[in-house]
């Protein structure tokens, strides 16, 4: 939780790793990467390296979890034992659990689950390597693997962490700024559209208006993970006709 304070979060106007206030760090996007799974996706973004899977639909056991009128949609989020210096657990941990809660409602808005009753369909979100902003790049990926499976769905679903270091508001956490930092907003949207958010989390000290600006540099930061997707999705299908 970004409870500690340390000072020198920013040196002449930049972030340490030399990126102003509203800018991400880079973004790679591979849809496709795995062949085994119905659909998967990898994101990049700085360090933070995010694998997930999608399979399904297909039926659902034990049966007395079934939705006689739509599907059930499962999100399962594991940090690899060497995403962090120091090893991880394999087991689940109460914050894994709560994250793949958060992965699910963030999706499930998008996802036409009426069209396949009875069934399942189960989302994997696996962290390779983690520079913060996890839960934000999982649901990202999520989303693209579920589109890679061809699951209907209204829109797709990108996520980013914005936070407040010192007084300044800025877009994409990363690294010390989510250990030192003084709040942290992960917020979801579809297709880029502020006025469509799946998921909008709080946690630390910040205002009204730091809020209303974090929206604004949310909105920024997911239209621009929108057009990524679209772009990885069109070079992982181009030629598909032929």
């Amino acid at each position: 939780m970004p409870q500690k304070q340390k000072e020198g979060l920013f040196e002449d106007g930049e972030r340490l790793d030399g990126r102003a206030p509203d800018e991400m760090r880079d973004i790679n996007i591979e849809v496709s990467p795995l062949k085994s799974p119905d659909g998967s996706a990898f994101v990049e973004i700085g360090n933070t390296r995010i694998m997930a899977a999608v399979k399904g639909p297909k039926e659902l056991h034990p049966r007395h979890l079934q939705k006689a009128n739509r599907a059930v949609l499962q999100a399962k989020y594991r940090m690899a034992p060497f995403s962090v210096d120091d090893r991880m657990s394999p087991k689940p941990s109460r914050r894994s659990r709560e994250i793949s809660l958060v992965t699910k409602r963030a999706l499930e808005p998008v996802v036409k689950l009426e069209m396949f009753p009875k069934l399942a369909i189960n989302v994997y979100v696996e962290v390779l390597e983690a520079d913060a902003s996890t839960r934000v790049t999982g649901i990202t990926a999520a989303s693209l693997a579920l589109a890679d499976a061809g699951i209907p769905m209204r829109g797709l679903v990108q996520a980013c962490a914005v936070g407040k270091l010192e007084d300044t508001m800025v877009l994409d956490v990363a690294g010390e700024e989510d250990a030192y930092g003084k709040a942290d907003i992960p917020v979801a949207t579809i297709n880029g559209d502020i006025d469509q958010i799946t998921l909008l989390q709080m946690d630390g000290d910040i205002t009204a208006d730091d809020v209303r600006e974090g929206l604004e540099l949310a909105e920024k930061g997911n239209e621009k993970l929108f057009e990524k997707q679209k772009q990885a999705l069109r070079e992982a299908y181009k030629g598909g006709d032929n």
